[in-house]
């Protein structure tokens, strides 16, 4: 299940109504991402993501295939949120049910490396600026995300 959306979610309610009823599953495995209050030494206010509704669950959900071709697993859910976000905020959740540990686990680090480097959202940290004013700066993948994304294509893992 693939939703981006702007509204919040509950980390818990979703992984739990996802794994309800699930007896096949012996592993559930998950990540929440969430907005840090400062970045490169700078306090942010907020991080702002731009998505095109439509195109980018169809991106993720091709993301999110190839993580089924490559993994063991009952099912995924990826929650992506897009709109303004303050520090503490719920950015992402990705969850993965398999029988086994080590494939949920697996494909959480999978989905959570591709979805940083290719997921199709344009992010921009706001961060306060003098008279109570902001400023907006783009972002792009860090080279860790980058670096973490290569593994999984040069057979590192």
């Amino acid at each position: 299940m693939i939703r981006v959306q702007t509204a919040s979610f509950d980390a818990h309610t979703e992984t739990a109504a996802f794994a309800k009823g699930r007896a096949e599953a012996g592993a559930l495995a998950s990540f929440v991402g969430s907005v840090r209050d400062s970045a490169h030494g700078d306090m942010v206010s907020a991080l702002e993501l731009e998505a095109y509704p439509g195109f980018t669950e169809k991106q993720i959900a091709k993301i999110e295939a190839e993580a089924r071709e490559r993994f063991d697993l009952i099912d995924t859910l990826v929650i992506h949120r897009y709109g303004r976000m303050v520090p503490g905020e719920a950015i992402v959740l990705v969850a993965a049910l398999s029988k086994h540990r080590r494939e949920a686990l697996q494909a959480v680090d999978y989905l959570m490396d591709r979805l940083k480097t290719e997921a199709p959202f344009w992010k921009r940290e706001v961060r306060p600026a003098g008279e109570g004013g902001e400023h907006a700066e783009w972002i792009e993948p860090r080279g860790d995300d980058r670096e973490a994304h290569a593994r999984w294509t040069e057979g590192k893992t």
